[in-house]
């Protein structure tokens, strides 16, 4: 089969490999779409350290099964099907807990880092567990169906700031998952404010729910209920610190910097809430339900699909200013 590999950093081939073979308790899916993730491009060049070279990327997919391991009692060849990046243990404390995400043995589809070795779904195939495995509604693209990692990953950020129903919410960010936290929080009841340097990002943002809209000099209210930092640098967070009520709650999704000063006065004497929100902890059916539904939608975030012969113009389209989702497509969409 043919595979987009990363051989060395910064560099991408198309080359045969063996197709897999799904083991006890996998099964094999034929690759219809996949989508091209910012921690892919972040990691294109080894600095991340999650993208070791020789690896096949890629977690953000859709397709339909076309064998299966022992075992496997939940699938059939020809389900058309999604997978959640995370490689869940099932076993450990946090697993238990319903809390996949923070799984002790947790891997990652499409990651090569010091600890473990997986590819992914810039491919023809791939091989993942029976167990991550979810199906698609009916009549839903597979192109819409590779966005249900990135919409699963804005549900559960807005499911860990709580009930956000007449909340007024600023979202910090309006690239893919700034776009996406802002229609999952229209959709959940929110007032929602919108902010990026970018005003054609800002108009898709109104467009897609936001009820305002500003640069970030431009922000003059600083009463929000809820803010939600979908960049992770440190004016950002300093923005977010400053938005929001006393007793108010910060949901921190993005991760640009691995480390950033945190306003500890402001934190403290106005007693905010500071959350975490990291990946997915079982929100895809929700995913591909909004998803399904329009209540999220998805082709206009849509930047371009190529076959996978054409894997590393794809990445190159995707790191261009404005793109939002690059999708290859290994095989023919039907």
């Amino acid at each position: 089969m043919k595979v987009l590999e990363l051989s060395q950093p910064s560099v991408l081939n198309v080359r045969e490999r063996d197709e897999p073979v799904p083991g006890a308790g996998e099964v094999c899916i034929a690759v219809r779409a996949c989508g091209i993730c910012g921690s892919d491009l972040h990691g294109l060049d080894g600095s991340t350290g999650r993208r070791i070279p020789p690896v096949v990327m890629g977690h953000e997919a859709s397709g339909v099964i076309e064998s299966i391991g022992e075992d496997v009692s939940c699938w059939m060849v020809g389900d058309r099907v999604t997978f959640d990046s995370t490689v869940w243990c099932g076993e450990c404390h946090f697993c238990r807990a319903g809390r996949v995400n923070l799984c002790d043995h947790r891997q990652v589809v499409g990651v090569s880092c010091a600890e473990f070795q997986r590819d992914g779904a810039f491919a023809e195939k791939v091989v993942v567990p029976q167990r991550i495995v979810h199906r698609l509604p009916v009549g839903l693209s597979f192109e819409e169906a590779a966005f249900a990692e990135p919409v699963g990953v804005a549900l559960h950020a807005v499911a860990r700031a709580g009930e956000v129903r007449d909340k007024t919410a600023l979202v910090i960010g309006s690239g893919l998952i700034g776009l996406l936290v802002i229609q999952a929080l229209k959709s959940g009841g929110a007032a929602v404010t919108a902010v990026d340097q970018d005003e054609s990002r800002l108009a898709l943002a109104k467009t897609l729910g936001a009820e305002h809209v500003a640069l970030p000099n431009e922000l003059s209210k600083s009463d929000f209920d809820l803010a939600f930092e979908v960049v992770g640098i440190a004016p950002t967070i300093q923005l977010a610190v400053n938005s929001v009520v006393k007793g108010g709650r910060l949901v921190l999704v993005g991760n640009l910097s691995p480390e950033v000063p945190l306003p500890l006065q402001a934190v403290v004497t106005r007693e905010l809430d500071v959350l975490g929100s990291c990946a997915i902890a079982g929100e895809y059916p929700a995913a591909l339900e909004a998803i399904a539904t329009g209540a999220i939608q998805v082709k206009p975030l849509i930047s371009g699909l190529y076959p996978l012969d054409d894997g590393a113009e794809a990445f190159a389209a995707a790191g261009r200013k404005g793109a939002l989702k690059v999708l290859v497509t290994p095989s023919e969409i039907l």
